[in-house]
């Protein structure tokens, strides 16, 4: 009899025991800027500045935010979007990240733009275990995460594209002279690094020149002047959207027909390609990793089709030949489903550690066969491209996705 009790008694202690456990994982966790009805994410982008065109990107991560929370939200909480202009100033973003962080007590820091920006906030940042999560630059040290596991980047980091481009040359034009125009920053120097790289023990025979330029020059001509007299076949482009038109302007301006080779974050046929003249941009080269939605071949795609009619409901006149409009989607598209992810777990390492979970996600507006994937040990989430040529008014992709795949730090 007394056995009979004590069987009771323990299988009552057991499941007295279970109940608890079973409550305590399904207790929601939060951190600064999460609770049971709201996500607060911050945001800093030149709405003003050098690199203003980029401004659109926020504008259409706000409202994408605005198309999830009138849906329900993200598991049922709303997601307060919170954007501030740094005018792509470094001294401004500091000022702006620090009151988004001890003002407004956001959750996270999403898609903060403009390596200078990003260089100048991340220290504090991962002092602080705020998550600065894909970052929207392209420089390899986001991919850091042994040094830096609250930063995180998004897009092809700057060195494999430029990696792509050396290849590509090497194989194409391989007795090519190269000049180089760069901005002289990180940014800019990323892209030399990789093109370096890229060419190998070739660098310092196939490039003629380098050239830089500051972000704070109000035209590049002179610039574009001086290369022209060093006469290189190939003119490679590392600018931001306002110097890629100029330099493709200039260069028709001359007369002077080098093969040029554009960045990616400079490649929107409506803030680059339009202002530089569609006549003066034939035959340019670049390379993508997302659908344009300039490209009529788009029109019937699903998730570009989901992207037009967003557009048309939430950022009525929108450009759609502007590339911001697509990168803004697809970032926002990848923060949702980290938070997602998250569940009742919104504590920022949980944020970190779903972020570097994610496996084989494709947002609406990735190229066909580009994936995003990410682990505790690579922190860079899209690493290909495909080349595509400028052809009347819009991109034609052409050859294979390609890898460029940089190793962490």
């Amino acid at each position: 009899m007394l056995s009979t009790v004590r069987i009771a008694a323990i299988s009552a202690a057991i499941v007295a025991i279970a109940a608890t456990s079973t409550a305590a994982f399904a207790q929601k966790k939060y951190d600064t800027g999460a609770s049971d009805t709201e996500i607060k994410v911050g945001n800093i982008i030149p709405y003003s500045g050098p690199a203003s065109a980029y401004g659109v990107i926020g504008k259409t991560e706000e409202a994408y935010f605005k198309m999830i929370n009138d849906r329900g939200g993200i598991n049922g909480r709303k997601v307060n979007f919170v954007s501030y202009d740094d005018a792509y100033s470094p001294p401004k973003a500091v000022e702006q990240v620090r009151k988004l962080v001890e003002s407004d007590e956001v959750l996270l820091v999403f898609n903060p733009l403009g390596t200078p920006s990003n260089t100048a906030i991340q220290k504090y940042l991962n002092s602080k275990k705020i998550p600065q999560l894909f970052v929207a630059t392209g420089a390899t040290k986001w991919n850091d995460p042994k040094n830096f596991p609250w930063t995180m980047g998004w897009q092809p980091s700057y060195q494999s594209e430029a990696q792509i481009y050396a290849k590509w040359l090497m194989k194409e034009k391989p007795d090519a002279k190269v000049a180089i125009l760069y901005q002289n920053d990180d940014f800019g120097k990323d892209y030399l690094k990789g093109t370096k790289d890229g060419f190998g023990a070739k660098a310092a025979s196939s490039i003629i020149m380098e050239e830089s330029y500051e972000v704070s020059e109000p035209s590049i001509d002179g610039h574009i002047v001086k290369i022209k007299a060093a006469n290189p076949d190939v003119l490679l482009i590392y600018t931001t959207p306002k110097f890629g038109a100029q330099t493709i302007k200039k260069t028709a301006e001359l007369g002077w027909k080098p093969l040029q080779i554009i960045t990616n974050v400079s490649a929107s046929v409506g803030s680059v390609m339009q202002p530089a003249g569609f006549d003066n941009a034939q035959g340019v080269l670049s390379a993508a990793y997302a659908k344009d939605g300039a490209d009529s071949q788009w029109n019937s795609d699903p998730g570009m089709k989901k992207w037009s009619e967003f557009l048309d409901k939430y950022v009525p006149g929108a450009d759609k030949t502007d590339g911001g409009y697509v990168y803004g989607y697809g970032a926002a598209q990848t923060l949702a489903k980290v938070l997602e992810m998250c569940g009742d777990d919104l504590t920022r390492a949980n944020v970190m550690k779903q972020a570097a979970s994610l496996k084989d996600f494709t947002p609406d507006t990735l190229l066909p066969g580009v994936k995003i994937n990410t682990s505790a040990t690579d922190f860079a989430p899209i690493a290909q491209l495909q080349m595509q040529r400028f052809k009347g008014q819009k991109w034609e992709l052409f050859g294979d996705i390609i890898s460029g795949d940089v190793p962490s730090e």
